[in-house]
């Protein structure tokens, strides 16, 4: 008799991450929970909420009878995940944590964890997602070694496995696993990928998961928690004081503590003010955020993006853009945002002087199309 694939669990101390495991178990895999530290601090009120999650983790485990393990990656979040978003917010854009956090955390520390320490045969999260395996052919995959060196970026992976959306597309949570590596990803389970939100809460009543199901919803800083988000950053940013300057008649409406607080397309709340006004602009030189009174006004929009290098989850570029140097595709650059078609096209923009970054592409609609609106967290 073949013994029971080993199924390592992620636990976050939420419903979604407990009815993973729970269904996991339904499998017949023998389940191992694990929780991840990766904030030590306390919250406005005083209270480590770290503490509380692992508790409610560790109940979990209980009453599915299944191990429970802790890990600490206080030093790996800093150095990868939250150092990157405060220099990027330095610089004016607006990185997404949740997204850095799952390819450096999730997807590397805690995989890496799972297989070598713990003997693991895949790992599983809560997310809502899915991939194009099945988990026998999850549990088939091997660790391919790449090769080093002249010949790492032209190594190819055979029949890549594809990142799938959920069946609940609004909780689809594929847009934060974007960054996730073929390694990991061909080692790795989802089993809330085919439910729906209210299924999952519904199978967590009907199991004695009521510990989980009442805790809010999770929408802060991965790990980090929600905050007075201001407040927070100036915690670890200097105060930049500045001026916010109409777009249109260049009036200046007020001043805020510094304009790498604030994304394009954000509402900007401006005291005095009672309607609202969004940032079109920022002026990193004399720390200007350049605003705009409505949310259709034009200078909000854009009909170009540039990107840095672009990560392929295939590890290679689609055989289409490598041929014609540019493809359709679907784009989004938030959460939940709804699918917009763009055409992506490799070399020089049109007015760029310098040559782009290797691996960097241009994001354009195609004739006919609209422009996008400058969007709030989530353009970087």
């Amino acid at each position: 008799m073949l013994a029971a694939r080993h199924v390592v669990c992620a636990l976050s101390g939420g419903v979604d991450s407990a009815v993973a495991a729970l269904l996991l178990r339904r499998r017949g895999y023998q389940v191992t929970g694990v929780f991840m530290r990766n904030w030590d601090s306390l919250d406005e009120h005083g209270v480590c909420t770290a503490d509380k999650d692992c508790e409610d983790a560790y109940r979990v485990c209980q009453i599915l009878d299944i191990p429970f393990r802790q890990v600490s990656y206080v030093k790996e979040y800093w150095n990868d995940v939250f150092s990157d978003f405060l220099n990027e917010y330095e610089k004016g854009r607006t990185p997404n944590p949740d997204i850095m956090c799952n390819k450096y955390i999730k997807f590397s520390c805690f995989f890496r964890y799972a297989l070598d320490n713990l003997g693991a045969d895949a790992v599983a999260t809560g997310h809502y997602a899915r991939t194009s395996l099945e988990d026998e052919e999850v549990f088939q995959q091997k660790h391919i070694k790449r090769p080093e060196g002249l010949f790492r970026n032209r190594f190819e992976v055979r029949n890549a496995t594809k990142l799938l959306q959920a069946a609940d597309s609004l909780k689809d949570q594929t847009f934060f696993l974007g960054q996730v590596s073929q390694d990991a990803l061909r080692r790795a389970l989802f089993p809330l990928g085919g439910l729906t939100k209210e299924f999952v809460k519904k199978i967590a009543a009907e199991n004695g998961l009521h510990h989980v199901l009442e805790k809010k919803e999770s929408m802060g800083i991965c790990f980090v928690g929600k905050r007075n988000f201001e407040n927070f950053i100036l915690q670890y940013l200097q105060p930049r004081p500045g001026r916010f300057i109409s777009i249109e008649d260049s009036k200046v409406l007020g001043t805020h503590k510094g304009w790498f607080l604030y994304t394009l397309g954000q509402r900007a709340k401006i005291g005095g003010l009672r309607e609202p006004w969004y940032v079109v602009e920022k002026d990193s030189t004399r720390g200007d955020v350049f605003v705009a009174p409505r949310t259709d006004h034009p200078a909000l929009f854009r009909d170009l993006l540039r990107t840095s290098r672009v990560h392929w989850i295939a590890e290679e570029p689609p055989a289409a853009l490598v041929r014609d140097k540019m493809m359709e595709c679907h784009f989004r650059f938030r959460h939940q945002m709804a699918l917009v078609r763009r055409v992506l096209q490799g070399g020089r923009v049109p007015g760029q002087r310098e040559n782009p970054a290797p691996g960097a592409f241009r994001l354009h609609a195609p004739e006919g199309q609209e422009p996008v609106q400058s969007g709030h967290r989530g353009l970087r």
